[in-house]
């Protein structure tokens, strides 16, 4: 059996977020700032990878006055408290083909996840993407969710968001 580690190249790594609300949806990113997978006799068997929470950016708000404001709610103890939490982080406790189980820690806070991924490795590079669906409310992110708040009629944020993760590795 050979175990090889891949070391990700965040500059050429990165995840696309979409959140959701009743009257449309908002998209961004949001950096990965370092981590690891590994690869025993070429398929993933674990990892780890740290996510920047003070690199979250919007994309769909164009208005530099509006997106400040935004960004500032994000890192704001109404989503992301940033200040306290500046790291979320993903790590890969089991792999069955290409369904991956980890647990997700955000804001301290740490959940099961479960998500197919693709990867393909060409020599010493990998590349990897997947799709993770988070319900935020789990993490403590409650702001207008309709789970603990009534009648937020169009003001209504869904729960769930999504993380487009895209990863490039090169082995260590």
């Amino acid at each position: 059996m050979k175990n090889q580690k891949f070391n990700i190249v965040n500059a050429q790594s990165n995840i696309d977020w979409v959140g959701k609300k009743v009257t449309g949806a908002h998209n961004g990113t949001i950096a990965i700032k370092e981590g690891e997978l590994i690869l025993n006799d070429g398929q993933l068997s674990g990892g780890k990878f740290i996510i920047d929470t003070t690199s979250i950016r919007i994309l769909d708000v164009t208005d530099p006055a509006t997106n400040a404001q935004f960004a500032g709610h994000l890192a704001s103890d109404d989503f992301f408290s940033i200040e306290t939490y500046p790291e979320a982080m993903l790590e890969i406790t089991a792999v069955s083909g290409n369904h991956v189980e980890g647990a997700l820690t955000i804001k301290g806070i740490t959940h099961p996840v479960g998500f197919d991924t693709a990867i393909r490795v060409n020599e010493d590079l990998l590349t990897a993407t997947g799709q993770l669906i988070i319900d935020r409310t789990k993490y403590g992110i409650r702001f207008r969710s309709g789970n603990f708040f009534k009648d937020l009629g169009d003001t209504l944020i869904y729960n769930d968001f999504e993380l487009n993760i895209s990863i490039t590795a090169k082995a260590a």
